[in-house]
């Protein structure tokens, strides 16, 4: 379950989209209280249906009529609310376990568009969010133009570990882009690819190298211009002892481009490679390990 936008507005995933796994999501829009969604989220963890929780805070808020919400719970549950200040073109359409809704739109047909594409789309859940908003721009969309997008996606059960990200499944923003539903997507084309390369670190672990081998090259097949993909897979090759089966990554390390020479560095004197004729288990580990890098700060 989740919540996909679309906005002319810098942002708009930051203060829309409402997830957590086992829980349930929300979606505030227009005139936006975030209080919605921590709270609905706060409500539906309590065990109360999201169309009960939803009611409970419009109630207490004196200014629902300019509000946008939808929320929905880990059994389906759900329901939306347009209040009758929106700005128009304003509506919803709640159909089952979905809602789609907008405001501010160039005209009336958007969000039956938006409900239409995601009932029609085969695919997982993500592919039909980014389905029913693309509808929404081909209807007319947002009558201001297009800005920023984002998709929250968490999974339908909690691991109780959500500190280690197994439980979102996809939490994507484009805060500021001329075309934010097409980067949105190509967003997420990289996060299947890299949860491809991902899983074939897992399975080298296991020990499970010809499994480990098909999810690198499905990685390198949904993202051929990330060199950093088959570059891992060759590595692998070299540490298994497999350096006969071929890897594109052999000719990104040497070919004369701008990327490879770095890569050529980045394993030497790690692990072999074609170019570099180094090999070391213990540092290449060291290598997999260190690739993140990052910053904690209080001003």
């Amino acid at each position: 379950m989740g919540v996909a936008v679309q906005s002319h507005w810098f942002s708009v995933g930051s203060i829309v989209t409402w997830a957590e796994a086992g829980v349930g999501a929300v979606a505030t829009q227009s005139f936006v209280d975030p209080a919605y969604g921590y709270k609905g989220l706060e409500l539906m963890r309590a065990g109360v249906a999201a169309p009960e929780a939803l009611q409970r805070l419009l109630g207490a808020d004196a200014q629902r009529e300019v509000r946008q919400v939808a929320m929905i719970d880990a059994q389906g549950r759900v329901d939306a609310f347009t209040g009758k200040l929106d700005i128009r073109d304003a509506g919803h359409h709640v159909g089952v376990q979905y809602s789609a809704q907008a405001n501010m739109m160039a005209n009336a047909r958007v969000w039956p568009a938006m409900a239409a594409a995601f009932e029609t789309t085969r695919g997982d859940l993500a592919g039909r969010m980014l389905a029913a908003l693309e509808a929404a721009q081909a209807a007319g969309g947002d009558i201001r133009g297009k800005q920023s997008a984002a998709i929250l996606i968490v999974k339908a059960k909690s691991s109780g570990r959500p500190w280690v990200g197994a439980d979102r499944v996809f939490d994507l923003r484009v805060d500021d882009h001329p075309e934010p539903v097409a980067e949105l997507k190509r967003l997420v084309r990289l996060q299947r690819a890299y949860a491809h390369a991902n899983r074939g670190d897992e399975l080298v672990s296991e020990k499970k190298i010809d499994e480990a081998l098909k999810e690198y090259t499905a990685a390198g097949e949904l993202a051929p211009e990330i060199l950093e993909l088959p570059f891992w897979q060759a590595v692998t090759l070299v540490v298994v002892g497999e350096r006969q089966r071929p890897c594109r990554s052999s000719g990104g390390c040497s070919r004369g481009s701008r990327t490879g020479p770095t890569w050529c560095r980045a394993c030497r004197p790690r692990a072999n490679c074609p170019t570099t004729r180094h090999s070391s288990r213990a540092s290449w580990r060291s290598v997999r390990r260190s690739r993140y890098e990052g910053l904690g700060a209080r001003d």
